[in-house]
């Protein structure tokens, strides 16, 4: 078996962090390949290596001297590696590369150094082999990644070392010039090496065990999802769950490596199993049937109302959507009636044109009238589950009618995975906890 695991900035912010990593790849002899971020905060007021790299990147661009802020990089790798007992003299590496950055050195090649002074370190704390990202990684000229040259090189790699530290966030042009993915680009990299690895596990280490069933900010101590399949993680994310984003898994899923979200903090907590789908279904899924409940703020809802509309329908809904389209209004839900139809879409997207969007819709000769209802949240009930259970809707609509909250919108996806309900922003946060005490405990 065979085992690929990446850990965030979190998990390598400072020497007691990195005894974390070391006693969970030491546990499992499978966890032979490791890719690693560069240390994040420490503690709320602490900074970010990424952060400090951008910021000298700043100061050399405007001719500004960045020796304090070189001093801290400096200051928090040496700390980590005196702590740690490693003989790498991460200070003078550090000093060599910054001796040969000038005004012509780019961006990349700069932030791109807290993954790799990261992984120099760990390689030698766990005893593995320090395989840089730009002896692997390969993008071409339009920054894509070149996946035929990357899997054959870190298979290469992979046959001469068996067990391997490598840098995220980054890789190489064909020229060799250092190119980095936008931020979060090590989950991706993780990803990519466990699927050119072909992997059995591909374990994300974080902060948190595993993903929530909903917003914590709202539900104290909710219960973490054990298993969600890639269609049910889609759902979540689109409507705003922390989760991984969909790009940082693709690499995994189209080979359906399983996914296992884990906390370095609590090693012996299970976490979130992410794959395609599973073949069994849980004792607590059964009983449950909600994967998840995420939501989001501020949307806003046009009414259009036109007596006896019957098959014109059609025509006046394509007209309306053009108009949207033409100012370039993302749209929600189009939720029907027998004599109208409504268009749900973010307040944010007509926040100037407010008055000029419905004044033009005024003018549609085919309708009789239209309104607008600002000030509503769109949230999203999610779980494989819910195809094959009867009455979803009605315990949704009793639970809320319960609490005398007022539903202004209602839509289930053709797959019956998700359904979606607006609500006034009002009560958001409300419904979401009512929803979460009905069906997810």
């Amino acid at each position: 078996m065979l085992k690929v695991l990446k850990f965030g900035g979190s998990s390598l912010s400072d020497s007691s962090q990195f005894a974390k990593v070391k006693e969970i790849v030491e546990y499992d002899r499978a966890r032979e390949v490791v890719v690693v971020s560069a240390p994040g905060k420490r503690k709320s007021d602490d900074n970010k290596i990424t952060d400090l790299l951008y910021l000298i990147h700043a100061h050399i661009r405007y001719g500004v001297a960045y020796d304090t802020v070189l001093t801290m990089v400096r200051d928090r790798f040496t700390e980590i590696q005196k702590e740690c007992g490693l003989s790498t003299d991460i200070a003078k590496v550090i000093d060599e590369t910054f001796t040969k950055v000038d005004k012509n050195t780019s961006v990349d090649f700069i932030v791109s150094r807290g993954e790799c002074f990261s992984a120099m370190l760990m390689a030698e704390y766990l005893g593995y082999e320090f395989v840089d990202a730009a002896d692997w990684l390969r993008f071409g000229y339009d920054g894509r990644v070149d996946a035929e040259a990357s899997e054959a090189k870190l298979k290469e790699l992979k046959g001469i070392y068996r067990h391997i530290v490598t840098p995220g966030f980054y890789g190489t042009f064909p020229n060799g010039e250092v190119h980095v993915f936008p931020r979060g680009g090590s989950d991706i990299t993780g990803a990519l090496a466990a699927a050119y690895l072909d992997a059995d596990v591909y374990e994300n280490w974080t902060d948190v065990s595993g993903i929530l069933m909903v917003d914590p900010r709202i539900v104290k101590d909710p219960k973490t999802i054990a298993r969600v399949t890639y269609d049910e993680l889609r759902e979540l994310s689109y409507m705003g769950a922390s989760v991984l984003h969909e790009d940082t898994v693709f690499p995994v899923r189209r080979k359906d490596i399983p996914v296992n979200i884990r906390n370095t903090n609590d090693p012996e907590d299970p976490g979130t199993i992410i794959r395609e789908n599973f073949e069994d279904e849980l004792e607590e899924e059964n009983e449950r049937f909600i994967t998840g409940i995420a939501g989001k703020r501020n949307f806003s809802i046009i009414n259009v109302y036109k007596s006896r509309i019957g098959e014109a329908k059609i025509g006046l809904l394509r007209q309306v959507l053009e108009l949207f389209d033409r100012y370039g209004i993302p749209v929600e839900q189009i939720p029907s009636g027998v004599d109208s139809f409504s268009v749900v879409f973010p307040s944010e997207s007509i926040k100037t044109r407010k008055h000029e969007l419905m004044h033009e819709l005024e003018e549609f000769e085919e309708i009789d009238s239209c309104d607008l209802t600002e000030g509503i949240s769109l949230i999203a009930i999610v779980g494989r589950q819910m195809a094959y259970r009867t009455g979803i809707s009605g315990k949704i609509f009793k639970a809320l009618g319960d609490n005398r909250i007022n539903i202004r919108t209602i839509e289930q996806g053709a797959d019956e995975i998700n359904i979606m309900i607006g609500v006034y922003n009002e009560d958001f946060e409300r419904a979401v906890r009512v929803l979460y005490e009905s069906f997810a405990k």
